[in-house]
């Protein structure tokens, strides 16, 4: 499993390599160039699945397993 993702601001395209926490979905991330409050994309559980070039810890594992992603309901 990865635990680092490296997001892509879709604003500025500013591109930083970040920790991915491994008990909470990331709700909200802050681009460090330009400012740009992210949100996840609609259908996406975290920022790191909607601008991550790695998906967040609890969709690997489902993909890994086959399962149904059980994603974490308590954002950070």
């Amino acid at each position: 499993m990865q635990l680092n993702s490296t997001l892509t601001c879709p604003h500025c395209g500013h591109r930083s390599v970040e920790a991915m926490p491994t008990n909470a979905c990331q709700f909200f991330f802050e681009c460090a160039d330009c400012g740009s409050l992210l949100r996840p994309k609609a259908g996406d559980c975290c920022v790191f699945c909607s601008y991550g070039d790695v998906p967040c810890p609890p969709i690997q594992e489902a993909q890994e397993s086959g399962r149904t992603p059980a994603c974490c309901s308590a954002p950070l």
